[in-house]
């Protein structure tokens, strides 16, 4: 495989060398590898920390910023970071109005979080956390048990960071965060394999021809292989499988999420025939984005995620924001 990298070992040092250049709004620690709002701690401010392995840019590091996230703890791609990261991320941003700890279902995410909550207590920071299980493809993989957490991550991090910024305290942004995640359902699809830099090659087989529905951030199995589909055909299973978990009854916040290595020609063509089956299901999205939010490095294919919407997460949803991946309102 072809990768416009150095060497494998230094990948995401290097990447966070060039997102520090581009992004000098951002304090980037390099070595401890942390991204921070440059004005952390906002005083009275409920802060927001995620994380998670490197590999799924924008996230987490993108969304670091104005209006979502206070910090982001990239670790080695498709790989947890660790306590230390999430207690200095946590350090950083803590205005003594306590820190939500935003977490994605997979067994090293969890076991880190959890017992970087335990130390930040520790240090007399008032920590509170949040589950994203949004998949609905399987409820056990290879990385969790029960559900992944994929594309509703962006919506929680959203959502809750501009309750943050409302000057919401943190149990009341610690609860719209949790209704986030209930009221959100994701399904992904994989038309190729991903490479790591590690591997140089795809992690797993997938035969020309075929495709993998419900697959997971990591190239983790899902529900079944079947012969190519047209983006029609895709899109048709993709929200069935959403709304036979989610009984949307009202507007729905949708993201069409593009895995790293399809176009946006393709991702806007599927997103007209996400739109199509919702309209025919009664379904109305009251916000779209298309684009790449939540990817799998190379990876070809595209997730569907639905969330539940209310006035106030939509008010919440269009609140201002600035991030690197992220920006509206200002």
């Amino acid at each position: 495989m072809r990768m416009l990298i150095n060497v494998p070992e230094t990948v995401v040092a290097d990447a966070l060398r060039g997102f520090a250049a581009a992004h000098p709004e951002l304090t980037v620690d390099v070595e401890n590898r942390v991204v921070v709002r440059r004005d952390a701690p906002v005083a009275g401010k409920v802060a927001l920390v995620s994380g998670g392995g490197s590999g799924h840019e924008p996230l987490h590091a993108g969304f670091v910023g104005p209006g979502m996230l206070s910090a982001a703890c990239p670790g080695e791609v498709f790989t947890s970071p660790v306590p230390d990261q999430m207690v200095r991320a946590a350090a950083a941003v803590d205005s003594g109005a306590g820190v939500l700890f935003v977490v994605k279902n997979y067994t090293g995410d969890v076991l880190n979080f959890d017992m970087a909550a335990e130390l930040a207590e520790d240090e007399g920071i008032q920590v509170a956390k949040v589950l994203v299980d949004d998949d609905v493809a399987v409820s056990d993989s290879l990385y969790t048990a029960g559900r992944r957490g994929t594309g509703a991550t962006l919506f929680v991090e959203k959502i809750a960071g501009a309750a943050a910024d409302e000057g919401a305290p943190l149990e009341r942004v610690e609860a719209i965060a949790r209704r986030v995640n209930a009221s959100s359902r994701s399904f992904g699809v994989a038309l190729s394999a991903c490479s790591t830099p590690a591997k140089g090659g795809p992690t797993f087989d997938l035969p020309p021809g075929e495709l993998e529905l419900g697959v997971g951030i990591h190239g983790e199995p899902g529900r079944e292989r079947r012969p190519m589909m047209t983006a029609r055909e895709i899109a048709d299973v993709a929200v069935d499988a959403v709304l036979d978990d989610l009984d949307p009854s009202g507007p729905v916040l949708l993201l069409v999420n593009g895995m790293g290595g399809t176009p946006l020609l393709e991702l806007y063509g599927f997103g007209a025939e996400v739109h199509r089956v919702l309209g025919e299901r009664g379904v109305p999205v009251a916000r779209t984005l298309v684009g790449n939010y939540v990817t799998s490095l190379d990876m070809a294919g595209a997730s569907v995620t639905v969330c539940r919407a209310d006035e106030e997460l939509l008010r919440l949803w269009d609140a201002p924001v600035r991030t690197p991946a992220l920006r509206w309102g200002r």
